[in-house]
């Protein structure tokens, strides 16, 4: 995204690094935690890698961001963050969870990167002051996973778009799920958008970057990300309608490119919605309540009652949870879905409470996302793409502690 020319607030805080090299040091850690949460199953790649390689590959990439974050920040200054504490408090919940390893060795190894994620982020929390920048570069590293799923549909579009997957837009060089293209393609949508609205970026670079991505949004045929999308830029336009007459103008356009859309796609709206299903398959959320009331209804004890069964790939009895809220009470108990509402409530209160700006608005957006798609997507308890997301969010949310400058970075 063409976004070089931004005017914006430094980066540098007191005490640590900052300059050109920092900013490509910072840059190569954050595309390093969005590789680790990468999905490694589920879809078939055109040239086959072994899953023990891809998950090599991803969780090793998590050793390597919180290693260049130590060269960044050797005398370990940290920015007070509230919601960074209230991870590490979840930490600290899925170590107590896990020590019995009900779900396996695998749950402490999932805790060890849990731990080296969560580290990592408060590495570079000094960074994490108010500025967009870290938005930018949220946009680009996902940008170029969106520019591989691209490449896989024109190189073989059977394999991109299997029948057996119903026809849904896949990963191909990388094994990624229609959900998580979906997810990917409706933060870049969204964020890109709201950089325009606050005149941070042109119309060219908005359509170049958001337009291809909801054609690949379209073509994942994901409900959550696309209610996702809309739901969380409603939010942000409106947190924006006394102070910006352009988030006026484009959310009235929108809503009359909703009207005009809805009249005249109608039925096809429909099929896309359904996706080939019936309506008890529709209605169960494609099996997904099925799961749950399973999840609940299976016996506990006290113990697992308040700190879970330790965290694991996601799962009940072999099939995915896709609920961040049931994954968490699943894996991490009652504690730790307290701990989660705790740091989503204090994001939620904070962005109230900021005086409208470009930053409130993207994060706002973000944290609209995450909470739309906890309810039919897990991610919330463990080292995830929502959890980066909602540190965007709470780095955008912060009071920076230099005056504000203009300085362009590139």
């Amino acid at each position: 995204m063409n976004l070089t020319d931004i005017q914006r607030r430094p980066l540098d805080s007191d005490d640590v690094a900052h300059g050109p090299h920092t900013l490509k040091i910072l840059g190569a850690i954050w595309a390093l935690l969005i590789f680790n949460t990468l999905a490694t199953q589920g879809v078939s790649a055109l040239i086959p890698i072994p899953r023990p390689v891809t998950q090599a590959l991803t969780m090793g990439a998590v050793g390597v961001a919180f290693a260049l974050a130590l060269i960044l920040n050797p005398r370990l200054k940290i920015r007070p963050s509230a919601f960074l504490m209230l991870l590490s408090l979840l930490l600290v919940a899925s170590v107590a969870s896990s020590v019995r390893m009900e779900s396996g060795l695998g749950s402490l190894f999932r805790c060890t990167r849990l731990g080296l994620f969560i580290g990592t982020l408060w590495l570079i929390s000094p960074w994490m002051n108010g500025s967009v920048w870290f938005v930018r570069q949220h946009i680009r590293v996902l940008t170029v996973l969106l520019v591989t799923v691209a490449l896989g549909l024109v190189i073989s579009p059977g394999s991109a778009m299997p029948e057996l997957n119903d026809g849904r837009l896949t990963g191909v060089l990388w094994p990624l799920t229609p959900t998580q293209i979906g997810q990917y393609a409706a933060i870049v949508a969204g964020l890109a958008v709201l950089l325009w609205v606050n005149r941070l970026t042109d119309a060219r670079s908005v359509a170049f970057v958001a337009g291809p991505a909801i054609v690949l949004l379209l073509l994942t045929h994901t409900r959550t990300a696309t209610l996702g999308l809309v739901v969380g830029l409603v939010v942000a336009m409106l947190s924006m309608w006394l102070t910006s007459g352009r988030a006026r103008k484009a959310f009235g356009w929108g809503i009359a490119a909703a009207g005009i859309g809805a009249v005249l796609l109608g039925p096809l709206l429909q099929t896309w919605i359904l996706r080939g299903q019936d309506a008890e398959n529709f209605g169960n959320l494609t099996g997904r309540a099925k799961v749950w009331d399973r999840l609940l209804a299976a016996p506990r004890t006290w113990f697992e009652e308040v700190f879970g069964k330790g965290l694991s790939n996601k799962s009940f009895d072999g099939l995915p949870i896709d609920n961040s809220w049931l994954a968490v009470y699943h894996e991490q108990g009652y504690l730790g879905a307290t701990i989660v509402a705790l740091f989503l409530v204090t994001l939620v209160v904070v962005a109230i409470a900021r005086p409208p700006s470009p930053g409130r608005a993207c994060a706002l957006f973000l944290i609209t996302y995450c909470l739309t798609a906890s309810y039919t997507e897990a991610g919330l308890g463990d080292a995830s793409p929502y959890l980066l997301h909602l540190a965007v969010a709470a780095g955008l949310l912060s009071a920076p502690r230099s005056i504000p400058q203009r300085t362009v970075i590139g």
